[in-house]
């Protein structure tokens, strides 16, 4: 099934796994993927590592399982910064035997350890590509805070209606921790005529650790509120984990209560956390009808 047909009727709920970096590790993923399974989601994005990694060749095989062996939905991150046309027309080849219809395209993160290959600069000229290709659901990736490489929101959100105009039918927000920031977002989105879905990405933080190299990367901002609990909780891990579940629950409850399309959780692979979020929310996002 094309994922952009499930906003048609409902507000979504997906999650995000990513394969393991060494494939003998491979079952504690699919040991997830089973705890998953009955939090009942709509659709599993799998990522795509960089070039060259080794992870790559199980993303496809992971996606194929969730879709065929566990009867979900499957998303299949793609970036490209690092491959050639001709690469990615294998992968994209690779996907239609495998029955995987259903693709994030990005440009990927840049990596100085591995080359970066000319044929596609951008995320805009991917989904063109994969458009122009052969029939698959595409959806994109977009920021609310603006990429970390942007000037400015506005600036980024021109960027973003380029990705649109290509062919993505849908798209995933980045992970935020203030709601204020995805609304506006949604705003200026309106005005710049993006009209297809839009996922709210919601990643529910669970050491300190972990929200300091996600920061890093992303930019995101730390509201006063979240900052205080990091603060409070960080010397209690268990304490840490329930604070960061009930921020996450709440940023969910004030989304969907707000109509957002989706919710998207990035669940660093960890089903447990997952299964406490779905308890809290799963019957506030199903009773949610469009």
């Amino acid at each position: 099934m094309n994922i952009t047909e499930m906003f048609k009727e409902k507000t979504v709920f997906s999650f995000e796994i990513f394969p393991p970096k060494k494939s003998s590790s491979i079952d504690t993923v699919y040991k997830t993927i089973e705890e998953l399974k009955y939090l009942d989601p709509d659709f599993i994005s799998v990522t795509f590592g960089a070039g060259g990694s080794a992870n790559n060749y199980s993303t496809i095989e992971i996606a194929q399982k969730i879709k065929d062996d566990y009867g979900i939905e499957s998303l299949v991150h793609l970036p490209c910064i690092n491959y050639s046309k001709e690469e990615i027309t294998g992968i994209l080849e690779e996907l239609k035997r495998h029955g995987l219809k259903n693709i994030l395209a990005l440009r990927g993160d840049i990596n100085p350890d591995i080359p970066i290959k000319k044929d596609f600069k951008y995320a805009s000229e991917l989904i063109e590509f994969i458009k122009e290709y052969g029939e698959f659901d595409i959806a994109g990736a977009c920021y609310p805070e603006g990429h970390v490489e942007s000037e400015d929101i506005i600036s980024d959100v021109l960027n973003l209606k380029k990705k649109v105009n290509a062919g993505a039918q849908h798209l995933i927000s980045q992970l935020f921790f203030d709601n204020n920031y995805f609304y506006y977002f949604i705003e200026k989105a309106k005005i710049a005529g993006i009209n297809v879905p839009i996922e709210a990405g919601i990643m529910p933080v669970t050491s300190k650790a972990q929200i300091e190299r996600m920061v890093s990367m992303c930019g995101a901002s730390l509201p006063q509120k979240f900052v205080k609990m990091i603060q409070r909780y960080e010397h209690s891990p268990e304490a840490l984990v329930d604070a960061g579940i009930a921020y996450a629950v709440d940023q969910i409850v004030d989304l969907v209560s707000n109509g957002v399309d989706g919710i998207h959780l990035y669940t660093m692979n960890n089903a447990y956390v997952a299964q406490r979020i779905s308890e809290s929310v799963g019957n506030i996002i199903r009773s949610s009808k469009k």
